[in-house]
């Protein structure tokens, strides 16, 4: 783009139609034009649903200018790396696209990041701008130009493109008020309503760094010492399952019933303050069963998955020190219940932060990738509902809570349990050789590797991956700081 008023093969009308249609929000009957690139920063936002930060963003421009798809990718903190990452978002937003069928035409690239210490946005973009570069490279070899590459720092945006200082002065171009644009006029007509940062959406499910983690600590180290032998036992392990579940539909059930809060910290508060600590030990150790998390998945819809969400939310912030790794199982459920209630944004997050906690855990990794390739989790909520059908009420179930007793042998595998190539018993999974755990600091291990493959549809489990690998809950092991601390096992039979 060398002048803003038109493209340099301009579109219809000579702007930018943008008949959006982001997570299924805007609709293409409802072109927006979009002449300047202040309005190309502006509409950033409403194309994501949130305000990006430390991010890259690539935009595909389809044919007549529409937007098309959207690919987010935090931006490195080396300099090394950034290659790897310009191309890794470039190929995944144009071959992603080209795979369901959509070719973009066009790019446009935005890096946004707020200054650090001493800096200034103009000292941003100028640090940023070989990365925008490396954005239009991989772009390119792909044979999609990008047409605008900005950066937005500091209420300020930058273009990469155009060289007219009276156009875009070096000192950057004040971002207009929020909510005067005509794409924030077309998001608000349409009841859209931009999310806060996601430094915002980190912090609902985040560990707890307050006096009060300490107490958490140590709930769950005791926790721990009675549990952990438990769920290793076979002969307790349903038990355990039980009691998990039944507390967590307890706990579902007083989180519905609870008063409505406006905003979202206060909301928060309220449900720390609702669920104590030795309740959240209990349901955090026991989620670390897989098939007990399987269960706990049913509250997915309907008037259980607002409370259901917001139990694994507060779970995730109750997995401090070091019990963050257990975070990726309440993790998980939150973005799957997020996912199956239509909150592709939150979804994506939780599930970016579950692999965060714990790379090697296939079912977020399933998850996050049938999400971010927009299929559709309809397939996964019938087969739940499947199994749930066929469950019948256990003794002490709560009310509100889905009656879920323990599932026979075979019945159900876990849903990150593949069905097999080839015809074999599915009680039977294959089994892998442990991954070793590293000495080094910050090491995780699990009985979960691999890559992994969504199976919509498919009659046997609910998700496939290649190999399947079962993973076995923790148990303990003396700590230097105290007995109880926790430990990732092998893999099931």
């Amino acid at each position: 783009m060398t002048n803003h008023g038109e493209t340099t093969e301009p579109f219809e009308n000579g702007d930018i139609a943008a008949g959006v249609s982001f997570d299924g929000q805007l609709t293409p009957d409802t072109p927006i034009a979009l002449r300047t690139p202040a309005e190309l920063a502006d509409a950033l936002p409403y194309l994501l649903g949130y305000r990006p930060e430390d991010s890259m963003v690539l935009v595909s421009l389809l044919d007549r200018g529409n937007f098309g798809g959207r690919a987010r990718l935090g931006i490195p903190a080396g300099v090394e790396d950034w290659q790897a990452a310009a191309r890794q978002i470039a190929r995944g937003l144009v071959i992603g696209a080209r795979r369901r069928g959509s070719r973009p035409e066009r790019i446009v690239a935005y890096v946004c990041q707020e200054p650090g210490p001493g800096e200034t946005g103009r000292d941003v973009m100028l640090r940023l701008a070989p990365l925008a570069q490396l954005l239009r490279t991989e772009c390119g070899s792909l044979d999609v130009p990008v047409i605008e590459a900005l950066c937005v720092s500091d209420t300020r945006f930058w273009s990469y493109v155009c060289p007219v200082e009276s156009c875009c002065p070096p000192d950057g171009t004040p971002m207009g008020m929020p909510g005067t644009s005509a794409m924030a006029a077309a998001a608000t007509y349409a009841g859209i309503q931009v999310r806060g940062s996601l430094r915002e959406l980190h912090a609902r499910m985040q560990p707890w760094e307050t006096s009060a983690a300490l107490e958490q600590e140590v709930a769950l180290d005791a926790a721990g010492m009675s549990l952990v032998p438990r769920i290793l036992d076979d002969a307790s392990r349903a038990g355990v399952a039980e009691e998990t579940l039944d507390l967590a539909g307890r706990v579902i059930r007083r989180f519905a019933e609870a008063a409505p809060v406006s905003g979202v910290h206060p909301a928060d508060v309220r449900d720390d303050a609702l669920l104590g600590h030795d309740e959240a030990a209990t349901l955090i150790l026991g989620l670390q069963d897989r098939t007990t998390r399987d269960r706990a998945a049913a509250w997915m819809e309907g008037d259980e998955g607002a409370p259901a969400l917001r139990l694994w939310r507060a779970l995730a912030r109750r997995c401090v020190g070091p019990y963050r790794e257990h975070a990726a199982a309440p993790l998980t459920l939150a973005g799957w219940v997020a996912w199956s209630t239509g909150d592709d944004i939150e979804a994506r997050e939780a599930l970016a932060m579950a692999l965060g906690a714990d790379p090697h855990y296939l079912f977020a990794q399933l998850l996050h990738r049938a999400c971010n390739e927009g299929l559709d989790p309809e397939s996964i909520r019938r087969c739940l509902r499947r199994e749930r059908h066929g469950w019948t009420p256990g003794e002490g179930s709560s009310p509100t809570a889905p009656n879920i007793p323990e599932q026979k042998s075979g019945s159900q595998l876990p849903l990150d349990t593949p069905l097999p190539a080839q015809k074999a018993d599915p009680a039977t999974p294959t089994r892998r050789k442990r991954r070793p755990r590293s000495s080094g600091p910050g090491d995780t291990a699990s009985g979960n590797t691999g890559p992994g493959k969504t199976a919509p549809g498919n009659t046997g489990p609910c998700l496939q991956r290649p190999q399947a690998q079962t993973r076995r809950p923790t148990r303990s092991r003396p700590a230097a700081s105290g007995a109880g601390k926790t430990c990732r096992d092998g893999e099931d039979g």
